[in-house]
């Protein structure tokens, strides 16, 4: 096994040295679960002097007039993608893989498993995303028989693990990263009849934004000064700039647009309650930020956020599609301080659970681990 710089090396004393790594994944903007997870993992490895190369799949174009042309535009990514992951694949021990559903799978995903295993690195697999059982249901045979090669397959949360097994995989649980020391946990807020709601989801259809509106028209009845945020961008953008007029709530609701990962903590110090509407998910980067912020979540019972967000403890969970129990349940939280008050202290040691420290640890491990197997084939 390759040796890291005697510098690295001596950052992790005892003698104990680590593999190279690669990590293939995409980063802001656009920002989203997966993206931000990369950017923070890449960032944190590096500043504490890991050599880590990391392997964009979803670079800029260029020209930028590329991005216009459908077809075009693949070749023009896919092309410099895939020399790049060939080089890195040759310098590296371990190719870490941020893997998703769908075509990303085909486009990204199979070629980098593809590559690395083919220039003789242990490939991981970080899978990710809430439509992991349908896509391995219908996928061709190819995908699981792929992913039953890989030296690691790694999913942040427990529902994944299951979907995981019910398809005869065995893989294991590194969670999602919260890098704490951005967000503060403030004194719950006076807001008379004016709490500030906000959903920070792209707009796309899986995070069924309408619902979380519908809810807050049904929460200005009970606090009138009401308004809500919602950060994110998406195709759903006009959409639900017309639903908020129909209910009269133009002047109540804000569509801030994707907000900057460093200016997110910022919105969540000036926030009472985050509503999570998603009807598809694993586990959202969204609610740990909340939760780190202090910030009481109400959120619906999508995939895997029952298993990190406890009813009743930790948040307050509700039915999918459902707004009049979102804004029932969200009444609670505002109209209750104590309740609200509980909620806060045990988000925050909920979001202790993903904080860095911890996080690294499991992954260093994995990487130990990983480039084991590469030695032993």
């Amino acid at each position: 096994m390759k040796r890291w710089e005697a510098g690295v090396a001596t950052q992790y004393s005892q003698g104990v040295f680590l593999p190279r790594v690669g990590i293939v994944g995409p980063l802001p903007p656009p920002s989203g679960g997966m993206a931000n997870q990369c950017e923070q993992l890449v960032r944190l490895l590096r500043a504490e002097g890991l050599p880590i190369e990391h392997v964009r799949t979803n670079s800029p174009y260029h020209p930028a007039w590329v991005a216009l042309v459908p077809v075009i535009r693949a070749g023009f990514r896919l092309l410099p993608y895939l020399w790049q992951l060939w080089r890195t694949a040759g310098r590296v021990e371990v190719l870490h893989i941020l893997a998703n559903s769908g075509w990303a799978w085909h486009l990204f995903t199979a070629p980098a498993v593809w590559l690395g295993q083919l220039r003789g690195c242990a490939v991981v697999i970080n899978y990710r995303g809430g439509n992991a059982e349908p896509f391995f249901a219908s996928a061709p045979a190819y995908v699981l028989k792929m992913l039953g090669k890989v030296a690691l397959r790694v999913t942040p949360s427990n529902f994944l693990l299951r979907v995981f097994a019910n398809h005869g995989l065995v893989a294991e649980v590194i969670p999602n990263i919260i890098d704490l020391s951005r967000f503060s946990v403030g004194p719950l807020r006076h807001f008379d009849n004016a709490p500030h709601i906000v959903v920070t989801r792209n707009l796309e259809p899986i995070y069924d934004i309408p619902t979380a509106i519908l809810a807050f028209a049904q929460i200005r009845i009970h606090f009138p000064a009401a308004r809500m945020t919602v950060a994110g961008s998406g195709p759903e953008l006009a959409n639900l700039q017309a639903l908020v007029a129909e209910q009269g709530l133009t002047e109540a609701v804000y569509f801030s647009g994707r907000i900057e990962n460093a200016d997110i903590p910022k919105l969540y110090a000036e926030a009472d309650c985050m509503l999570n509407p998603s009807t598809v998910d694993n586990m959202p980067i969204s609610i740990l930020e909340s939760f780190a912020s202090g910030v009481p979540v109400v959120s619906t019972c999508a995939g895997g956020i029952p298993d990190m967000l406890s009813d009743g403890v930790s948040g307050l969970l509700v039915p999918i599609g459902d707004p009049a129990a979102m804004a029932t349940a969200a009444q609670k939280v505002l109209q209750d301080r104590k309740l609200a008050e509980r909620l806060r202290q045990a988000g925050r040691e909920e979001a202790e659970r993903y904080a860095w420290p911890r996080v690294r640890e499991q992954w260093l491990d994995a990487y130990r681990r990983a480039a084991a197997t590469r030695s032993m084939s």
